[in-house]
């Protein structure tokens, strides 16, 4: 079996150590230098039957903006995104959430945590487009959660997928229901123990689940409960 990811990378001494790396497992690395034909490149691997399962995109690139890149990519496909950075860890992180990537690894990359995050990455992927799932759901208040494929269904029936860190939100603040959790617990649960004050990363996360379970101004589900963290609401 073969996995094909696509590795968005200028770095040409990074690719060669990627690929070098990757070259006895079953992930099948294709180089795009620029990120000017990402698109292109996950097109014409869709159409000819090798579809890519995930793109490691690093944020500064030559020819676009990774972070926009990991938005377009999120917006019109179902590939898993890790992003890249040697910059400030935090507001990359912070960025690359936004924009819908589901983790994010530093500079200089530890080529076995890359692979280790690749697998885990790969596990949840494949599982949610596994025919043969199964069709239970979360079910709170006026919304449901599919747990394998984190898919999230609002009050309308619109559908949304949840990017991994999103989905271990949700799920923290459904198993602490009915009490408002903590920032720090939060970000615990999604694999950032070490959360300070000035983190915001948890905020974004908030925000965007926010807007996929069509929270309005007034009628919000999930509450901000000042100087305690974050709640479902009923």
């Amino acid at each position: 079996m073969s996995i094909n990811v696509l590795l968005v990378e200028d770095d040409e001494l990074l690719t060669k150590r990627v690929e070098s790396h990757f070259a006895q497992t079953e992930f099948h690395i294709t180089v795009d230098n620029t990120g000017a034909r990402t698109l292109e490149h996950v097109q014409e691997h869709a159409q000819k039957g090798t579809p890519f399962m995930m793109a490691i995109i690093d944020i500064v690139l030559p020819a676009t903006d990774g972070l926009q890149l990991a938005k377009e990519l999120n917006t019109l496909t179902d590939l898993g995104v890790i992003m890249l950075s040697s910059r400030d860890s935090q507001a990359d992180r912070i960025a690359g959430l936004a924009q819908g990537a589901d983790d994010y690894v530093c500079k200089p990359v530890d080529l076995l945590e890359l692979e280790l995050r690749m697998r885990a990455l790969y596990k949840r992927l494949a599982g949610a487009r596994n025919e043969d799932e199964s069709e239970e759901f979360i079910e709170y208040a006026d919304f449901k959660l599919h747990p394998d494929n984190r898919t999230l269904i609002n009050p309308n029936g619109d559908e949304a997928r949840l990017t991994e860190a999103e989905h271990k939100v949700l799920i923290c603040l459904i198993a602490n229901a009915g009490k408002a959790t903590s920032r720090a617990k939060i970000s615990e649960d999604i694999g950032q123990p070490d959360w300070s004050p000035s983190d915001r990363t948890v905020d974004v996360l908030i925000g965007r689940l926010r807007k996929k379970l069509g929270d309005e101004k007034d009628q919000k589900r999930i509450v901000t409960v000042r100087g305690k963290g974050y709640m479902l609401s009923t």
